[in-house]
């Protein structure tokens, strides 16, 4: 595989990643990352298993994404960082940020390890945001 197909491969993955959340599928949200992948925002590590309450409890509207820019290791692993811009659908509200990667090469392609979203405040801040404010202990 050229390293161009990797490429390829990665933003196929990343552009599942953000039609499923457009679309709010979470089975598909999972299945671009590794069994032990985690996704990392509002100041907290969430794994896969907690993926479904994460999804459901998200605001609902459209993940615009950019090109990722990805640099790859030599192990079968690369990092990457992509633009997002999410559009609420309720009010229109817009959040923008990026998300920091973590790649790996398995034997059913590339899918994520790792992904935190950073924030694009007002006041030029990047930040990962406040506590989330749903529960996902069953608390």
């Amino acid at each position: 595989m050229s390293r161009n197909d990797d490429i390829i491969e990665i933003e196929q993955l990343l552009a599942k990643y953000a039609v499923t959340m457009t679309k709010g599928d979470t089975e598909g949200v999972v299945s671009v990352f590794t069994p032990g992948g985690t996704y990392s925002a509002f100041g907290e590590v969430y794994p896969l298993d907690q993926f479904p309450t994460l999804v459901s409890a998200a605001p609902k509207g459209l993940f615009m994404t950019g090109t990722p820019l990805v640099d790859f290791g030599v192990d079968g692993t690369a990092t990457g960082t992509q633009p997002l811009c999410f559009i609420d659908h309720t009010q229109q509200d817009i959040r923008i940020g990026y998300y920091n990667d973590t790649y790996v090469h398995t034997d059913d392609g590339w899918r994520l390890r790792t992904r935190a979203m950073t924030f694009i405040r007002r006041n030029g801040e990047h930040n990962s945001g406040r506590p989330h404010a749903i529960s996902l202990s069953g608390e």
